[in-house]
């Protein structure tokens, strides 16, 4: 008679048996059984554990979807700095730094460790006795946020480390080397490495969003990093992010005594990590490493800029130490960016966050590095003036570091006969007449005069809170006074950022005033689109121009790739408006502030109108009983209508709260208006 394996055996058997099926699916791409296999003993797996809820342990995979977080990610300190790296170009770079190495190391010889460099979300992994643990954001390098929810839904991240056994011929895992790679179940071991999504991933999910007729998602690196700060991890685990090693960190430095030596533990303890790497003993090899993924990244099923070059030896490694943020052991090589030719149709200015004014090449969409651009930052009067470029020039565009877009140089012999130079201050006088710029003594840049930067920062957040923006209950004047004078706030994003422990710094809050706060702004997490537009303070987009382009983009991402040509079709929409959104989001400040919004978890949503209002136009005049005149004027844009300060003679209606004003009453006679009451305005809503 056969023995029956008490629950606790039979579920250890399961979770082992689940996780190594999880491995060979997600890490090595060679699933050893069919997915309904899976399916049967997972479904059977999380049966025990719901008769015996004692069983259920951190590395079980049916705990990778964990509960909606409250009250946003906590700050965590790294056990050692997230360091970035110093960028090279070329062979000469590259040899003046081993040179600078072997200054301060003389007569050491150097093994060179090189991998592909991912283009994803740097991310750590903690593991307390081969158990995972906790997962933290790189952050400022020395503080990340915590992640671990979200990560831990991440397939290919094991909740569990062991020692892999493969065949010979796929790389195993020798018996007699099982006890060099052991160490690493016990104790602290930290694994680094980027959470990407894959090209393959990325374009599956694209079409998914077009077949829903929903808009597609822009950049892959965005969409992991934005993915990640989900507070609910049941969205991320719907999204297909992949985590690939890069390092690992010990207590103990010399338990992992070389860069490769990284790479063979990863693969042994089951963590994806790039094939590709390689160790070199001399530069000469390094180089061509470097030169044969230049031709073949594309091939790569992430996206990449570019390799990391590193000292093998991690003593000589620790003993060169670090510069700054950087450490003297390493580089990223970045490839040369790819070219592509366009027409320049304007040249617009924009006003940054610190009152300087930027100039901005729009020109034809083109692609660059995979991806589509229409503007580039011209910087300042003086790169203007050094590239001569003009309105109609054919220029050549590059991508710095394949991310942004450049104009190298003017293709003088295609130039209209009929171009003239950019004289930047009559620019300056013509798209902002109502301003003054000065250009401060030694600098390239013209500021607005009598701004500064934390001025400019409390103007626009005051009207990102406000009512007719984003309505955050309790963010009015005093309290974003002192936000942005305590350095809590450094651009409208911050906000997402705070926390109840960061206001309680301040003498304004008590624990009621600071959970007021951190809740009123956590609930505008998905605010209208159309309020969003507006909140940021774009020039000249009022209330109604933002409901008017919202209307016809529906995103923002449609609306950031928008031509001056295609905001022109839109209704109301002339040429001031259209080069001053333009060059809102081509400004390069600001695409780094949407890039931010959206990695916090901030996403705007579009709700078309019930339309019942459509093409009838409301004017108010008078106190009205039952709202206030900006609640009328929402409720009217709700229902498609348009809210007017002023009669026009296309003015449908003019509303009298109570005694109708002289000169309202005028122009409404003139007009051929309608003057209605509260009772009739509220019938028709």
């Amino acid at each position: 008679m056969m023995t029956q394996l008490q629950p606790s055996e039979r579920a250890e058997e399961l979770r082992e048996l689940l996780n190594r099926y999880s491995y060979e699916y997600h890490v090595n791409d060679a699933p050893s059984v069919e997915d309904a296999v899976y399916d049967g003993l997972f479904g059977e797996l999380k049966q025990l554990e719901n008769e015996h809820p004692e069983l259920i342990t951190p590395d079980s995979p049916t705990q990778r979807v964990g509960s909606i977080l409250k009250g946003g990610f906590q700050k965590v300190a790294h056990s050692s700095r997230m360091l970035s790296l110093n960028d090279v170009f070329d062979r000469t770079e590259v040899e003046a730094w081993v040179a600078r190495m072997d200054k301060l190391l003389p007569g050491s010889t150097h093994e060179f460790f090189a991998d592909i460099k991912m283009d994803g979300l740097a991310c750590a992994l903690v593991y307390e006795d081969g158990v995972f643990t906790r997962a933290i954001t790189r952050g400022d390098s020395y503080i990340g946020e915590d992640v671990t929810s979200n990560v831990r839904t991440i397939r290919n991240v094991p909740l569990k480390l062991t020692i892999q056994q493969k065949s010979p011929e796929k790389g195993s895992t020798p018996k007699s080397d099982e006890k060099l790679y052991s160490k690493f179940l016990q104790g602290r071991t930290e694994i680094r490495g980027e959470i990407v999504m894959l090209k393959t991933d990325f374009e599956t999910l694209n079409r998914r969003q077009r077949e829903r007729g929903e808009p597609e998602f822009k950049n892959p690196r965005n969409l992991a990093a934005g993915t990640i700060r989900q507070l609910d991890p049941a969205l991320v685990a719907a999204r297909p992010l992949t985590f690939i090693a890069y390092d690992m960190l010990r207590d103990d430095a010399s338990d992992i005594p070389a860069n490769s030596f990284a790479y063979e533990a990863l693969s042994a303890l089951g963590l994806r990590r790039n094939q590709q790497a390689s160790v070199f003993t001399s530069i000469s090899d390094v180089m061509r490493f470097v030169d044969e993924w230049d031709e073949k990244r594309h091939e790569l099923p992430f996206n990449t800029d570019g390799l990391v070059i590193k000292v093998n030896d991690r003593a000589q490694f620790a003993e060169l130490g670090v510069v700054g943020k950087q450490p003297r052991a390493a580089v990223a090589y970045k490839y040369a960016a790819e070219q592509a030719t366009t027409i320049v149709k304007d040249i617009v200015v924009s006003i940054g966050r610190t009152g300087a004014a930027t100039p901005v090449a729009v020109f034809d969409p083109v692609q660059v590095a995979g991806t589509t651009v229409q503007h580039a930052s011209l910087h300042n009067a003086d790169e203007i003036a050094r590239l001569d470029v003009r309105r109609g020039d054919t220029v050549v565009i590059f991508k710095a570091g394949d991310i942004i877009p450049q104009v190298e140089k003017v293709i003088t012999e295609l130039r209209p006969n009929d171009s003239q130079p950019i004289d930047y201050e009559a620019e300056l006088q013509r798209q902002y007449p109502e301003l003054e710029f000065i250009r401060p003594l030694g600098e390239a840049v013209y500021r607005v005069k009598g701004l500064t930067g934390p001025v400019i920062l409390k103007r626009a957040l005051k009207h990102f809170a406000s009512k007719a923006a984003l309505d955050i209950d309790t963010l009015g004047e005093k309290n974003v006074e002192a936000l942005v004078d305590a350095g809590l706030v450094n651009d409208l994003a911050d906000i997402y950022t705070l926390t109840v422990a960061d206001l309680l710094k301040l003498e304004r809050f008590a624990d009621i005033s600071a959970k007021k706060l951190i809740n009123a702004i956590a609930a505008k997490k998905t605010p209208p689109l159309e309020r969003f537009v507006f909140g940021l303070g774009i020039r000249h987009v009022g209330v109604q121009t933002a409901i008017d382009i919202v209307k016809a983009f529906e995103t923002t991402g449609a609306l950031s790739a928008a031509t001056i040509e295609q905001l022109r079709e839109v209704d109301g929409i002339g040429e001031v408006v259209a080069e001053s959104v333009v060059a809102w989001f081509a400004d390069e400040d600001n695409q780094r502030l949407l890039a931010k919004f959206a990695e916090l978890g901030v996403t705007p949503v579009y709700e078309k109108s019930s339309g019942q209002l459509e093409g009838v136009n409301f004017a108010i005049t008078g106190t009205l009983k039952t709202m206030s005149r900006d609640e009328a004027a929402a409720k009217i844009r709700a229902l498609g209508g348009v809210f007017q300060s002023s009669v026009g003679k296309d003015t449908t209606y003019l509303v009298a709260g109570g005694k109708v004003g002289a000169s309202k009453q005028q122009k409404a006679e003139k007009f051929g208006t309608k003057i209605i009451d509260e009772a009739v305005f509220l019938a028709l809503l």
